[in-house]
């Protein structure tokens, strides 16, 4: 069954450490991404995208989706400070969707109180976990990816990884090495493309729409 995702935004959210997932759930899955924010005002990723989302925290329904996925942060403080956001994931207490959160962004969760009995990991600077109140610190493990229950958390060069361990925790099969083209591309015949006749017909077919005008979308 096709998957139904969330992906929540806020200033200065890493678009990298999501993509590997979210194109994954998208064209392998099947699945359906919708994207929510404090607002639908446009807001800039750490690369300098404006994005705006497609739907706000007080649109979201939890049991309509299967997967909550939270991009790391460049700079956190602006979506920490943000009671939308906190208040927002506060409402998810308690509900089975999966969360799914890599880089800075347990900071979000740790503050809503999602991490109290959770173990999870992070890439935030071990200085800044020391002195947060609100980061439940005997909870913290030192792994790349982590699952607890309904949780997962990575650190953020492990982007990769936390594709892979979302993507099997909603039951979608893949390779474990699957975004690593070195692990199974190589010869030429690896490095040669090729279609099924149905395929390349239906390719053809739009190919024809489009160069004769008919078609533009």
């Amino acid at each position: 069954m096709p998957k139904k995702i969330a992906v929540m935004i806020y200033p200065f959210f890493s678009l990298k450490e999501i993509t590997c997932l979210t194109s994954s759930l998208v064209v392998w899955g099947e699945g359906e991404i919708d994207v929510f924010a404090s607002s639908l005002n446009p807001i800039r990723s750490e690369d300098g995208f404006q994005v705006i989302a497609n739907k706000t925290f007080d649109e979201f329904v939890a049991k309509d989706y299967d997967c909550l996925v939270l991009p790391g942060i460049l700079n956190p403080m602006p979506a920490l400070f943000d009671e939308k956001n906190i208040s927002f994931l506060r409402t998810l207490y308690g509900c089975d969707i999966l969360i799914a959160a890599i880089s800075s962004a347990p900071m979000l969760l740790a503050k809503a109180g999602l991490l109290d009995d959770k173990e999870f990991t992070s890439g935030m600077f071990d200085e800044v976990l020391q002195v947060l109140e609100f980061i439940p610190k005997t909870n913290i493990v030192h792994k790349l990816v982590l699952r607890d229950g309904n949780v997962i958390t990575a650190v953020g060069h492990a982007y990769k990884e936390f594709a892979v361990e979302v993507l099997h925790a909603l039951g979608i099969e893949c390779r474990d090495d699957v975004f690593d083209s070195s692990a199974w591309m190589s010869s030429e015949e690896d490095l040669t493309f090729r279609l099924s006749e149905s395929e390349f017909e239906e390719v053809m077919a739009m190919y024809r729409e489009y160069e004769s005008g008919a078609r533009r979308e």
